[in-house]
């Protein structure tokens, strides 16, 4: 079959079986949709074993820079003198900031695989009520974004390469 077609059913089955996991058997510690972003990371960043790494290291980098973002986030007073609004996007500037600047170290160069890692684990946080407090986030459970964002980061990059592979396997040459 031609290489559109193949990647198409390739994708498409195993996206059901990535979201037979994430509401089945693996719910609560695969979240479907932070996969498939870093399925699409590792396809933007080329689709081959650097995408795959970068895909990993730089999601959850950013996955960890987040995490201490909202440490320092559950660190800030509501009745500051500047308000939690303003220290509260000061403290994500300056995060942000150190994230790309991050950049500098090759192994962290993929900025956009960061930037991933970064907004799902705020997703994961402020889409999902009682997650953004320090019980949470000092917590050793998969309630922990550290450690749930970053699984399914990883799971997704490798659902990307299996995609990949499979295609490549039913393309006709």
């Amino acid at each position: 079959m031609n290489k559109l077609t193949a990647l198409s059913l390739s994708i498409g089955v195993l996206a059901g079986v990535a979201t037979f996991l994430a509401v089945g058997p693996a719910s609560g510690v695969f979240f479907i949709w932070a996969a498939t972003i870093a399925w699409a990371a590792y396809f933007l960043l080329g689709g081959n074993q650097e995408a795959l790494v970068n895909t990993i290291v730089c999601g959850i980098f950013g996955v960890a820079m987040a995490w201490i973002t909202a440490l320092l986030l559950t660190e800030i007073s509501p009745d500051t003198l500047l308000g939690f609004p303003l220290m509260a996007a000061i403290t994500v500037t300056v995060a942000v900031i150190v994230m790309c600047l991050a950049a500098s170290c090759p192994r962290l160069a993929a900025i956009p695989a960061s930037v991933l890692g970064y907004s799902s684990t705020f997703a994961y946080l402020l889409q999902t009520p009682d997650k953004l407090n320090q019980d949470v986030l000092l917590g050793v459970s998969l309630s922990n974004p550290l450690l749930v964002i970053s699984i399914s980061i990883v799971v997704g990059t490798y659902f990307g390469q299996f995609s990949g592979q499979l295609a490549a396997k039913w393309t006709k040459e």
